[in-house]
């Protein structure tokens, strides 16, 4: 496992929670080793790099091997308190020796994918391994090579085991990198529940669409609501954003790198928070405000008896129903607010918004109209 100096037991200030190390942390220590070994025939363990902020964690080796012409050795992904897929993994680099004036050339070995559409951070056919990792690895190779007099021109193979299972559960198949996990971090630390990878992929996610053609995107909270738009408008799969609870992270990016078509699907009282204002809609950070749906209810003609029912009900979909059965539209009522909500955040770019509100089991409860600026 890895280890922060200082102590492996380091929490984040006023949380309580520990830190982790990202792939491209345990990659770049696992370079460092291996080339370092490669050089002397001696692995350090624990090996010691410097992160882009200037911390400067070890880690311990969970496997090594030196052979004629190569060094491999291999760190244990710790993501401290952080509920990451990759957390337990075995990351692997085997360094080999190159001529003169290569450079660092970068491999993907099993378990790392390679990039297969446009629109990512690298080109077309190479390891899906992120800029800010391989110039890590490069930093550090440099280092090592300046230390022992050699010229640090390698090639540097990471592969991650059972990394192309691991990379069913991440958003990797939808955004076209195949064959395994992508290696990733832009300061090498994982701070947990920080919500950035997600909030990256949906990134990442629109940029794919965009460089795909796709006019039209969908950011659904979940797998029901993906099922629904795709019903609703055959969008293959590289136009659907897992947008999860995060409205706002897809309605900035969106702002700054605009399609023409945007639709907004999930379950009705996750999307009445966006109705209500709310752009993170996780149920720790937002609430149903039943207030705010009586307001609507009696928008939409309910006498004041409903808006009171509307107002006491346990559930948002406890209040949609009382509606529904007086024939007040309050799931059109909540598609509308939220799709004028998301106008707001999109600031007049170019973008018309619609939304779809479903239950639990995909009916669609709510429609807006699309608008744009």
């Amino acid at each position: 496992m890895s280890e922060a100096k200082g102590g492996r037991g380091a929490q984040l200030k006023h949380t309580g929670l520990r830190p982790g190390w990202t792939t491209g942390a345990c990659a770049t220590a696992a370079t460092t080793a291996a080339y370092t070994a490669l050089l002397t025939g001696e692995f350090p363990d624990p090996v010691t790099i410097t992160l882009p902020r200037g911390q400067t964690p070890a880690f311990a080796l969970a496997a090594e091997e030196l052979a004629a012409g190569h060094a491999m050795a291999a760190v244990v992904k710790d993501a401290g308190d952080d509920p990451d897929v990759t957390h337990g993994a075995l990351i692997r680099s085997t360094v080999r020796l190159l001529p003169p004036g290569s450079g660092v050339v970068f491999r993907a070995g099993e378990g790392v994918g390679t990039i297969t559409l446009p629109g990512l951070p690298l080109p077309v056919g190479e390891p899906a391994i992120n800029p800010v990792p391989r110039e890590m690895m490069r930093d550090h190779v440099a280092l090592v090579a300046g230390r022992h007099g050699a010229t640090g021109d390698v090639e540097v193979t990471i592969s991650v085991d059972h990394g192309e299972e691991i990379a069913r559960s991440t958003w990797n198949p939808r955004l076209g990198i195949l064959g395994g996990l992508s290696i990733l971090g832009t300061t090498g630390i994982v701070v947990p529940y920080s919500c950035s990878a997600w909030i990256d992929s949906i990134r990442r996610g629109v940029d794919v669409a965009r460089a795909a053609g796709r006019t039209h995107v969908a950011g659904c909270t979940g797998s029901t609501s993906e099922k629904t738009v795709v019903t609703e408008y055959g969008l293959p799969e590289d136009a659907l954003l897992d947008m999860g609870d995060f409205a706002g992270a897809v309605l900035k990016y969106v702002r700054r790198h605009p399609v023409d078509r945007l639709t907004i699907c999930g379950g009705f009282a996750k999307l009445s928070k966006l109705a209500a204002g709310h752009l993170d809609l996780h149920s720790a950070r937002s609430q149903v405000n039943k207030q705010f749906l009586a307001d609507l209810a009696r928008e939409g003609g309910a006498a004041e008896s409903l808006a009171a029912e509307v107002e006491q009900a346990n559930t948002g979909l406890a209040a949609l129903q009382l509606c529904t059965a007086a024939g007040v539209p309050l799931g059109d009522l909540v598609a509308s607010r939220a799709r004028d909500e998301a106008l707001g955040v999109l600031r007049g770019a170019p973008v018309v918004v619609d939304v779809i509100c479903i239950d639990r089991a995909g009916t669609v409860v709510g429609r807006s109209d699309p608008a744009g600026p």
